[in-house]
């Protein structure tokens, strides 16, 4: 495999574990400061969703450490038991911004959509992708449509990447803007709520920035290969 793609993978896996370190840091801090009021995840989730005119979703708990998650397919939202328990400023921020999926799925919001119609796609692009361009760089002189091919496959998943970013920042400004419009957390709490939302949205900020870079030098290769066939 080309050396840029593997330093380029190399960079952002570095950079990825270190904004994965400082969230899992944000979050055990932030899972130690309970909230005023004294509501869980669960009551916290199940009030915004009511508050939205939503009662077809359910709030359950699953396994997993940051395991959270909005099921489209079940109407669930699962947290994870440090959420769904918790009394923490990390439980209210969380469950919020799960139920701001549900929020979005209810009110068709343009983005989630546009994701959902793209998983079938990306989910058997992901499973071949890396063979197919594996392959097209070995045989770029001789079948360079190979490659192409992969390229287009991993253009799938980027694309998906990126528009899972307005996905997720819509949805954590959904959950503060209803945790502060309902007084649920007092300021300090709020502001803790923000904090750790915006590193959890860095998680997915690294994802489709490294997605980009590798998908442009996997372009690159393509068109180097094509020249020296001239």
């Amino acid at each position: 495999m080309d050396m840029s793609i593997i330093l380029v993978s190399l960079l952002f896996l570095g950079i990825s574990f270190l904004v994965s370190s400082r969230l899992r840091a944000k979050f055990t801090r932030y899972s130690q400061e309970p909230i005023a009021n004294g509501l869980s995840g669960k009551e916290i989730a199940e009030k915004m969703l009511h508050d939205n005119g939503i009662y077809d979703v359910k709030v359950i708990s699953v396994d997993g450490f940051l395991s959270d998650h909005y099921n489209p397919m079940n109407k669930t939202v699962n947290l994870s038991p440090e959420v769904y328990s918790g009394t923490s400023i990390a439980s209210a921020a969380v469950a919020a911004h799960e139920c701001g999926h549900a929020v979005q799925h209810a009110t068709a919001y343009n983005w989630l959509m546009m994701r959902s119609r793209l998983v079938p796609f990306v989910q058997f692009s992901s499973s071949i992708v890396q063979w197919v361009l594996l392959a097209g760089i070995i045989l770029i002189n001789t079948f360079p449509m190979l490659l192409l091919g992969g390229i287009i496959l991993f253009g799938l998943t980027t694309l998906f990447s990126v528009i899972t970013l307005p996905v997720e920042f819509d949805a954590s400004n959904r959950a503060l803007a209803w945790l502060h419009n309902r007084n649920i957390l007092v300021q300090r709490e709020q502001e803790g709520a923000k904090d750790a939302l915006k590193w959890a949205a860095m998680t997915y900020v690294v994802a489709a920035l490294a997605s980009v870079a590798t998908l442009i030098q996997y372009v690159l290769i393509f068109l180097n290969g094509s020249r020296n066939d001239d």
